[in-house]
């Protein structure tokens, strides 16, 4: 017990003239083997108690402050004081700060319970070694603290010039780069941590800094195509070639950008499939969504209809289209017909389109050729389809009209 024992390891622990640190440690754990063997039942059983109760006020304190936190929480939702508690990165640092806190607390009643079984962890604690592990667990707390707070004042910055931006393309471009920069930079972060808590437990960084320069020469050989990844990725970025957001095509497969990465490209099908590229294998990328886009409209108009009625048709659509809400705001220059683009087999092909806001072609199209088909319907105008009669004369060799041959019969 505390009171009627004096502590062994305190004694170990706090000798100078202890060869090392770990000398010293065993030369405590075998003075507190020996004290331990002495106790008698009566202090044993004082101790265990003593150790309950330190166990039960720390559990009890890390409750209460728990019950506190989420009573607070909820009352200040309840005034509409804090944001969704699901959104944003506010949850993740409320969490960690949580998990910091209860870890004090833990470490605090740990202590203590030593303290009762005359391990001396305060005396071990002020000591070189325990120096050196404060020093260790102080650089951790402050690089977590570093990297949350880092990491949210980037979240910030880009989401400010996001909304900042007057060009929709330039918002998109700082959403894309926004977890690219925060990668890096977290990256960074966690290697300059890792060498000063490996300096600061005798580890000599200057040799590890050497090989690991060494080893990165040789994987930079072996790994060509992940540094191509990263500088294709890189330009592909500053350039503005594409963003998240934007509806691409990359060889056979198309879909709308969901996210890029330092090496990979993600597209999202219309049917929810996932396609990954690595920048690598993204060599010709079509971006049908930079800056404007186009819906073209080629209807296939049957021979024997009027072209210049179904061209009539096909203007005014598109003028109720660029007055009607929300088509007007989508439409940047009225709908230009080219003319006859081509003669097919099933009718003549007259070619417009009309000049959208990037992403809008698709739903403009939709609807013009709907309202198209409905127009023909109904004035007339027949769409291309093939269609060959039998009581339809033929043209012979010579040019001349024949009329089709009788079908076969069987005598």
């Amino acid at each position: 017990m505390v009171a009627s024992s004096s502590h062994p390891v305190a004694a170990a622990t706090g000798s100078p003239s202890a060869a090392s640190a770990g000398a010293a440690v065993i030369d405590g754990l075998r003075s507190w083997s020996a004290w331990v063997a002495h106790l008698q039942p009566r202090e044993a059983a004082i101790n265990l108690a003593l150790t309950a109760v330190i166990i039960a006020a720390a559990y009890g304190i890390v409750r209460f402050l728990d019950w506190t936190l989420r009573q607070g929480v909820e009352r200040l939702a309840a005034k509409g004081l804090v944001a969704d508690p699901q959104a944003g990165r506010g949850p993740r640092i409320a969490a960690m700060s949580w998990g910091l806190l209860k870890l004090a607390i833990s470490f605090g009643a740990a202590l203590l319970v030593l303290e009762v079984w005359g391990l001396a962890p305060l005396a071990w604690l002020t000591g070189s070694s325990g120096a050196a592990l404060a020093r260790v667990a102080f650089l951790v707390v402050i690089g977590v603290a570093v990297l949350e707070l880092g990491g949210r004042m980037m979240d910030r910055m880009f989401l400010s010039l996001q909304h900042r931006a007057r060009d929709p393309r330039r918002a998109a471009q700082f959403q894309t780069l926004a977890p690219i920069v925060r990668g890096l930079v977290t990256g960074l972060l966690v290697i300059l941590i890792g060498l000063t808590v490996l300096s600061e437990i005798g580890v000599k960084i200057g040799p590890l800094l050497a090989g690991a320069g060494v080893v990165g020469v040789a994987l930079g050989f072996g790994a060509q195509t992940l540094v191509k990844d990263f500088l294709t990725g890189l330009f592909l970025i500053m350039e503005d070639i594409v963003s998240v957001g934007d509806n691409v095509k990359i060889g056979e497969f198309s879909g709308q950008v969901e996210s890029m990465t330092l090496r990979t490209i993600r597209l999202r099908d219309f049917d929810g499939t996932l396609h990954v590229f690595p920048y690598s294998e993204a060599q010709v990328i079509h971006n049908r969504t930079k800056s404007f886009s186009y819906a073209v409209i080629a209807p296939k108009i049957s021979y024997v209809s009027d072209i210049e009625k179904a061209r009539a048709i096909m203007r005014e659509i598109g003028e109720q289209l660029q007055h009607e809400k929300p088509y007007a705001e989508m439409i940047v220059e009225p709908l230009e017909i080219v003319g006859v683009d081509a003669f097919t087999d099933v009718g003549v092909v007259v070619k417009a389109r009309i000049k959208t806001r990037p992403g809008k072609q698709w739903q403009v199209g939709r609807e013009f050729q709907q309202r198209l088909k409905l127009a023909f319907d109904a004035r007339g105008i027949e769409m291309g389809y093939p269609n060959v009669s039998a009581d339809r004369p033929t043209t012979g060799a010579d040019g001349r009209d024949e009329p089709a041959p009788e079908p076969a019969t069987n005598h």
